[in-house]
């Protein structure tokens, strides 16, 4: 494996949770920020840091990628979970901040939404399903 590891939802927010320097960074587009909601970290006093990690609407992969990640003040050995839509391009940038330092770098499996049940919609896992704290955009 080319990161720290997988982790499910419930792993990250008790991560998030008792690690004062945890981070979660959810690396979908502005529209599914916008239009699919947010996790809400506020109940642990933190926020998640949005970077895309392809861009929205032409879907290229964001070359800024890791310099928004340090701009955005994420420390390199700070333990940090990212979060896409089913679990995929968070695999990417997993690898990608790893392989530019940040050690600590974890997938989070299934992401926001989850995977399609069988009648094509998002209700098997994910953060949502998982009933963790989210907020609409």
């Amino acid at each position: 494996m080319s990161y720290a590891g997988d982790v499910t939802p419930e792993q990250a927010w008790t991560a998030l949770r008792d690690e004062p320097g945890a981070v979660l960074v959810d690396v979908r587009t502005r529209a599914e920020w916008s239009y699919v909601g947010l996790p809400d970290l506020a109940e642990i006093g933190k926020e998640p840091v949005l970077i895309e990690w392809q861009t929205y609407p032409d879907g290229r992969v964001n070359d800024r990628f890791t310099a928004q990640l340090e701009a955005a003040g994420v420390a390199k050995d700070a333990p940090v979970y990212f979060l896409c839509r089913s679990g995929v391009r968070s695999v990417s940038a997993a690898t990608t901040a790893t392989q530019q330092g940040w050690s600590r770098s974890h997938n989070v499996l299934h992401g926001f939404e989850g995977p399609h049940d069988e009648t094509r919609h998002r209700t098997v896992a994910g953060w949502k399903v998982a009933g963790l704290p989210w907020v609409q955009g």
